[in-house]
């Protein structure tokens, strides 16, 4: 039995050589754990314990027998936060565009552009290159909404970057807006299936991705009927993007007198949505994701993430990254995103009235960023709170660094002080992929070396 701290390479060598055994158990010791559980809430000077790759106890004095026990004094234990869409393949192209002006200028540069002349190579480089980083910045479960499937190729490709990292992926696959490509899907979604995805306890799950409506790229890759039909067949589920403003309501309640939404179906974005398809949401159960910074940044119909519309219909939304070719790569700038928009926006309502604003919380943010991202990945039982039963996916911060020390309230620290120089250990599954703050198991320099050649050969082959 070892006790030391996340800084500790005996501690991590122990837990690497015991990660293949089943059996082998880890007790984190002496931390304030935000278990996002409600029936369990913020514990503080307690305990977790980790046997194989599962949660199985929190709590103070656990049994210590036969565990690598793990000083977790001064820190804050939290679930990984989960990142419910994400375009991991553009990663190499990360910031070209910062100031981008609208959807459309997006649209034409990466997916009528750089989309075309992605190789698989390609693929796996964006895509590992963004599962990395999700790692390093807290973020355990990752849902690639991976719409440059332009072979089978390219699939397998997005599919072994999720593999190779041990980040717990959802590869949701669409085939591109434009350029050639092979009309393998989404066809080829059954063979992935029996390729990658038949096991039901294991890191990678998935799900079929679409667009909201036609006006983009045309009816192929557009939500209805048919792609529910394949959908259901295979037993996954499905994320909807550029969900927006009319044309998407429309949808949506032709969705609604068809009998396509439900707790299956994911959709992003959802602004400018009209009242009718709120109702039609909220009454079916189907999930909603936000994208705090795309909305705000990029200026997305009405530009205002829709989590007023979403709570006053009873869903509590998951949050996302969208695409790092214009944004942000971590959650904690979604979070605060978030958080800052809708305080502001319900002092406004109201400013000038006897009537008290109706503000989120700190803990409402977290909320969406672990448990609720995992409920619209199809993946609440699994992730997104720290309960006994549920994998172990968890970070661990540190809450006596220079910006979050003292420690007054452990949600407002992870919210609103911490970000990825904080995360002294990342695990997912029950192994770590962070430790004393640096990622494991990547050879930076040979890394880099792929993501610039892969960036220069996407920047200067010309677009097909």
């Amino acid at each position: 039995m070892t006790s030391s701290d996340t800084t500790s390479p005996a501690v991590l060598e122990q837990l690497q050589q015991r990660s293949a055994d089943p059996k082998r158990r880890t007790l984190f010791t002496g931390a304030s754990i935000v278990t996002m559980d409600a029936d369990v809430g913020v514990l503080h000077g307690a305990d977790l314990l980790v046997e194989g790759d599962t949660i199985t106890a929190i709590g103070t004095g656990l049994d210590r027998d036969g565990a690598v026990v793990v000083d977790a004094a001064g820190t804050i234990i939290t679930p990984g936060f989960v990142d419910a869409h994400r375009h991991a393949w553009e990663t190499q192209l990360r910031r070209i565009m910062p100031d981008v002006d609208d959807l459309g200028a997006y649209v034409m540069s990466t997916l009528a552009g750089y989309a075309t002349v992605y190789r698989p190579h390609d693929m796996y480089v964006g895509t590992k290159l963004a599962a990395l980083t999700a790692i390093d910045s807290g973020i355990t479960t990752m849902l690639d909404f991976s719409h440059n499937s332009r072979t089978p190729e390219h699939s397998d490709a997005a599919v072994q970057a999720l593999s190779d990292t041990g980040i717990r992926g959802v590869h949701a696959s669409m085939g591109p807006h434009f350029g050639d490509w092979d009309k393998q899907w989404p066809g080829d979604l059954a063979r992935l299936k029996d390729a990658y995805f038949a096991g039901d306890d294991q890191l990678l799950t998935l799900r079929l991705a679409a667009l909201a409506t036609d006006e983009i790229a045309g009816p192929a890759l557009a939500y209805g009927p048919a792609l529910a039909r394949t959908a259901k067949d295979l037993g996954i589920g499905v994320s909807v993007d550029a969900v927006f403003g009319a044309s998407s309501s429309t949808a949506i309640l032709n969705w609604e007198k068809d009998g396509l939404l439900g707790p299956d179906l994911a959709l992003i974005h959802a602004t400018g949505l009209t009242g009718e398809a709120w109702r039609a949401v909220g009454e079916s159960g189907t999930t909603i994701v936000l994208a705090p910074t795309s909305d705000a940044q990029i200026g997305l119909e009405t530009a205002i993430p829709a989590i007023d519309e979403a709570l006053a219909v009873g869903v509590r939304p998951g949050l996302s990254i969208d695409v790092e070719v214009a944004l942000v790569s971590d959650m904690f700038t979604q979070m605060r995103t978030l958080h800052a928009i809708q305080r502001m926006r319900a002092v406004n309502a109201v400013y000038g009235t006897e009537q008290p604003p109706a503000r989120i919380t700190a803990h409402d943010v977290l909320d969406f960023a672990t448990l609720q991202g995992a409920r619209t990945n199809g993946l609440a039982g699994v992730t997104g709170s720290l309960t006994p039963g549920k994998k172990a996916d968890l970070l661990v911060i540190r809450a006596e660094d220079l910006n979050n020390m003292p420690l007054n309230d452990a949600v407002g620290t992870v919210v609103l002080g911490s970000d990825a120089r904080n995360i002294s250990a990342v695990l997912v599954n029950g192994r770590p992929r962070k430790w004393n703050g640096q990622v494991l198991d990547v050879d930076l320099p040979a890394l880099r070396a792929e993501v610039h050649a892969s960036r220069e050969y996407v920047l200067n082959t010309p677009a097909v």
